[in-house]
């Protein structure tokens, strides 16, 4: 029997879902636009679509914390992809916290088509609790990535999102004006202090 029987061949057009995540500040999108840019240089059709909510920097570009950006195609939501996505090779989401459980869906079917998808988005929410869908796309993913930001407070390596606003919704778009990078002490620590806080 041959041994790449059940390998991948080189020509073969077998989808994957790489999944990129971690805190806030963490690279994530700086990573996601990595990967986009090698498979435009390579000569791959790649279609990149982000939620249209997400308008902190552009409303038609993915851009970095460090300003680094690509084109990209907000939708409303994730049937959106699906349609948009026709004939391509790579399909890049940005954010992917932000839309239903409907992207797992999206991205397995896609995937299944032959195209390789790489998403990016947050892990965790503000309450260090699984956001959205992510966790569902870290399960189907045959490749993750897990990037991590520096704590603000001791230097150590961070992957939490503390809210610095007082906002109680799951979902605050926001920037450095609203969150920072903790580790967990430091994490713990503020979520205790916020609390006492908020009782005096």
């Amino acid at each position: 029997m041959d041994i790449l029987e059940n390998s991948v061949r080189p020509g073969d057009n077998r989808g994957t879902i790489e999944v990129i995540t971690g805190s806030m500040f963490s690279g994530k999108t700086e990573e996601l636009i990595r990967r986009l840019r090698r498979a435009q240089l390579a000569g791959l059709k790649v279609e990149i679509f982000k939620p249209a909510m997400e308008k902190r920097y552009s409303e038609t570009r993915i851009v970095s914390h460090d300003y680094k950006w690509i084109s990209s195609t907000p939708v409303d939501n994730a049937l959106a992809v699906l349609l948009l996505a026709g004939d391509v090779d790579v399909v890049g989401i940005d954010e992917a916290q932000f839309f239903d459980n409907s992207i797992v869906d999206v991205c397995n079917q896609l995937a299944n088509n032959g195209v390789r998808i790489v998403v990016a988005g947050l892990d965790m929410n503000f309450m260090a609790d699984p956001f959205g869908p992510m966790p569902a796309l870290l399960a189907v993913a045959e490749f993750i990535t897990k990037l991590h930001a520096i704590c603000l407070r001791c230097g150590s390596l961070a992957h939490y999102s503390y809210r610095k606003s007082s906002e109680d919704q799951v979902v605050v778009v926001g920037e450095k004006d609203r969150y920072e990078p903790l580790c967990r002490i430091c994490y713990n620590r503020a979520m205790d202090s916020s609390a006492l806080n908020n009782h005096i």
